[in-house]
Parts: structure tokens; sequence; C-alpha cells
């Protein structure tokens, strides 16, 4: 008979639910999230399933990675068709704390994680990467998980993580994976909620023009500004407006001279009708 999934609203009610998975010699893995769940979501819970016994999916809107002119107020939540969707997908228990429960009256602890943070989305964002660093260790901490699972739309952010992983020695195994997409090509994203019509319709240049990016690196051209000049073209040119197109190295997010040498990712954010989104693709040299 199946375990009816539970829910859980304190770090108290957490580490109970940790001690007795460790009594039960069940692996964990944690699937963080901040709701709006949808079937990019979904598809690491199940992939989760294949790594362990327990699955722990967090619900957390986290306010310390919203900027002052950012979304935190209306950001998309919808936590009994979250909670629905989870245990459809196979999760043992969510974990669903309040703002105080995770940064009670005098939190002063964060995490800083240096240059890895501060190129791509960090330019734009530069409060982000530490108000994520800072939620996912507490996440890692209380769970006490074995295995943490992200998407790679967020290439940027698993790589910040793996950084502070190997930096501070947390017995963590990150797993990350593959983008899910629409039918057209568009990144499945909680805040693809936001767009009118019009802005969906626009925004579908932004994969496309990574995808001709990606054509271009496949026939060998490796120049960077010739492989990155029509992004920001087609952005404009669909009424949208390009944060940034970069190629860096896959690994470290290094930057390459005039041409690329190794493999690389292709990361871009843009903005259409004010809902920024970010794409990016893998180039294997």
């Amino acid at each position: 008979m199946a375990t009816r999934m539970k829910i859980l609203r304190t770090i108290a009610d957490l580490y109970a639910w940790r001690s007795a998975q460790k009594e039960a010699h069940r692996p964990i893995a944690l699937v963080p999230t901040m709701g709006a769940l949808h079937e990019g979501h979904l598809s690491l819970i199940r992939r989760a399933k294949q790594e362990a016994d327990a699955i722990l999916v967090s619900i957390f809107v986290n306010p310390i990675q919203f900027g002052p002119k950012e979304d935190l107020d209306k950001y998309p939540r919808d936590f009994e068709g979250d909670c629905k969707k989870a245990e459809s997908a196979g999760a043992s228990a969510v974990f669903a704390p309040t703002p105080e429960e995770m940064y009670p009256e005098g939190f002063q602890t964060h995490v800083s994680v240096g240059p890895l943070s501060e190129c791509l989305c960090g330019k734009s964002r530069p409060t982000h990467f530490g108000g994520v660093c800072t939620v996912v260790l507490k996440l890692f901490l209380a769970s006490g998980c074995d295995i943490a699972l992200f998407g790679q739309k967020d290439y940027q952010q698993y790589q910040v993580i793996t950084r502070m992983v190997k930096d501070l020695h947390v017995p963590v195994k990150l797993i990350s994976c593959p983008i899910v997409r629409e039918a057209d090509g568009l990144a499945l994203s909680s805040r693809n909620t936001y767009l009118t019509a019009d802005a969906r319709k626009a925004a579908l240049s932004l994969p496309r023009a990574l995808d001709a990016v990606a054509d271009a690196w496949s026939k060998g051209e490796r120049n960077l500004k010739v492989l990155l000049q029509p992004v920001g073209d087609a952005i404009a040119k669909a009424g949208g407006r390009l944060d940034y197109a970069e190629i860096r190295t896959a690994e470290g997010l290094k930057e390459f001279g005039e041409k690329a040498d190794c493999d690389a990712v292709l990361a871009a954010a843009a903005v259409f009708d004010g809902v920024r989104l970010i794409d990016n693709r893998l180039l294997r040299f």
C-alpha cells in the first residue's frame, strides 16, 4: 500500500522526518523548488525516484534571492495544486516553511560564492546567487539529503551550487537534469505564466536564436562574435530586450578569448513585456 505524502511545515518536522528515513536506511533525494510546479519540476521528482527511496520536495519562495524591484510578491503560488502534482510524481514529503521559519529573528549568516556568481545573471541580479546558496545550504543541512536534483535551465545556478558543495565539503551528490520544453521549444518556467499571448509568441525568439547559434557551432564556427551577433538582433526584432548572451566554458563559466577552444555553454537572458526568461545550450567541442 502506498504511503501518503507528508507535509512538513517546520524545521522540527523536517528533522523528525529525516530521522525516520535514516533509521530505515532510506537514502534521501531533495528537489528544491519555489513551487508553481510544472513538468520540469515533476521530471526531477521522477528522476529522484530512480536515485533514492525517500523523495523530499521543498516548496519555498525564498525572499533573499529576490532583488528589491523583482517579482517576490507576485511570484505564482499554488500550494494545494503543487502538493497534488508532487505526490502524483512520487514525492514522499513536501517541506513548505514560512519565511519566518527559515529566517528567524536575528538571522544574519549568508553564503558568499565569489566571481562565479557575478557573471551572466549575476550582473543584473547581484544578490541573487548569495540568496540561492544560503537557502540551498540550509535545505541540505536540515534535510540531511544524500542527493539533490536541479534542472539544466538554471545552468549558472547549478555551477554555483556545485562550487559551494566542493568548497564547503558538503556531502551531497548533485544531479543536473535536462531542460523540459513546450512543444514549440520554449523552456518551461514558472514565470511563463506571466506572459501575455503576444509576449509568449515573442519569447520563442529566445530558444530559436540559441538553436541558430548551436547549429552554427555544429558546423564548425568557433568565433564568439560571429556566433553571438545574430542573437540580440533576433530578440529585438521580436520585440524583446536582450539582457545578455554569452558563450563560456561549460565547467567554471570562464571567459574565452576570440574563439572557443573547449566544451562550452551558450547562456542567455531576455525580457519580453517585463518578463525575464533564461535559456541555454551546451556546445560540445
